[in-house]
Formats: structure tokens, sequence, C-alpha cells
């Protein structure tokens, strides 16, 4: 068995976006849910986002256009196809963000959408189909 750095750079890939989205998804499913009143979760998943699901997007993005250079893919369709979404998934995770810190800080906010649950696993099939069948 010989030492592939590829396969483990793409794993690492793999393994970030997966925590990533989770991360993306159970803010969208919280603040979707959330009512007054809950400070501590508030503040422990704006923890759990700062600690955990920005440093794993950060290592999406790293380890995703390591990938696509060494994999040559910057001329590549699908690859193009896939950075819309992850780049809208990024401004979703932004959004997040930025409404828990202010519930954490005691700021109101207003309501949030319930779409966006279901939006972002929408994001999250729209990056994985063309990653495996390459269409372009």
């Amino acid at each position: 068995m010989t030492f592939d750095p590829y396969a483990w750079l793409k794993a690492f890939h793999v393994a970030a976006a997966i925590t990533f989205f989770a991360g993306v998804l159970g803010a969208a499913v919280f603040l979707g849910a959330a009512q007054p009143g809950h400070a501590e979760t508030v503040r422990a998943i704006h923890r759990w986002d700062r600690t955990v699901t920005t440093p794993a997007m950060l290592l999406v993005w790293t380890l995703g256009l390591t990938l696509a250079l060494v994999g040559g893919w910057f001329r590549d369709g699908w690859l193009f196809a896939k950075l819309v979404f992850v780049v809208a998934l990024s401004g979703v995770h932004g959004m997040q963000s930025a409404k828990l810190r202010r519930l954490a800080g005691g700021v109101a906010t207003a309501a949030p959408s319930r779409l966006v649950a279901p939006l972002v696993v929408g994001f999250a099939i729209a990056i994985a189909i063309p990653v495996v069948v390459k269409p372009l």
C-alpha cells in the first residue's frame, strides 16, 4: 500500500464538507424554530459555529481549491457549477453567524425563514451532483 496525498486531501475535504454542512443545517433548523428565552442554547450554538462550523468551512475552501489546482479542474464547467452553490452555502453560513452573534449578545432579530433548512439541503445536493457526475 502506498501513500496517496491526493486521496488524503480528498478525504479531509469531504470530512470538512460534511462537518460544515451539518453545522449550517443545524443552525438553520435551530434558527427556524428558535423561541425567545433560550439564551443559553443560543450561546452554545454560537460557540459551536465559531469553533467547529467556521473552521470546517475554511478547511473546505482551502482543501477544495487545493484539490482543484492539483486536479487541473479550473477549466472544467462542473467545478464552476459547484462553486456557485458553495459560495451560496458560505453566504448562508455568514448570515447565520451574524444572526447567532446578535442573538447571543441579546439583540432581537427578525423572524427567520423556515425555508432556509430545505434550501441548505438543496445546496448540498447541487454541490454533490456535479462532483460525482462531472457533466460539463
